[in-house]
């Protein structure tokens, strides 16, 4: 996401900052130093897991909609260019592209939500922008293959093609 509003730090943590945007208000992590393509980033668990999605769970089945712990990744904000993946049979967050310091960690919603609490329209900015994110089930094919989903959103979509 392209800003120009003031930034200010909320918290640190060992690999990323936590900032706020001074005119939205918005959250959005940002790494503290480089990653590389394929580098596993951390480790993540679940605080709580719900039977219905909300805006901040991250969906791993049916009916399992998970918060994410470390809390502080709850602050990955969506783009249409991610550059990262949270890998829900691994339980890893996976550099999808190179991460430079200061740089916000962004991952592509559908990606793990077949059908999202609280669509939205998105002004991300990346050439490829969708505008309307709603969830992998809303997704035509053709904009399918340009993304890597988790093994449930996958299942989900061979079941949808039959």
């Amino acid at each position: 996401m392209i800003t120009t509003a003031p930034l200010s730090l909320v918290s640190n943590h060992v690999f990323a900052e936590v900032w706020k945007n001074a005119t939205t208000g918005q959250q959005s992590l940002h790494a503290t130093r480089q990653f590389h393509p394929g580098d596993i980033i951390c480790s993540f668990g679940s605080s709580a897991i719900l039977e219905k999605p909300t805006y901040l769970t991250v969906q791993t089945a049916v009916d399992k909609h998970i918060l994410l712990e470390p809390e502080f990744l709850q602050y990955i904000n969506h783009s249409c260019n991610p550059n990262v993946f949270f890998n829900t049979t691994s339980m890893e967050l996976i550099c999808l592209n190179a991460v430079q310091p200061d740089e916000e960690f962004t991952f592509f919603y559908p990606s793990t939500e077949w059908k999202m609490d609280q669509p939205f329209e998105c002004y991300c900015g990346s050439r490829n922008c969708l505008q309307q994110i709603s969830g992998a089930a809303h997704l035509p094919k053709h904009i399918l293959n340009e993304y890597r989903f988790t093994d449930f959103i996958e299942g989900k979509l061979q079941q949808h093609e039959k």
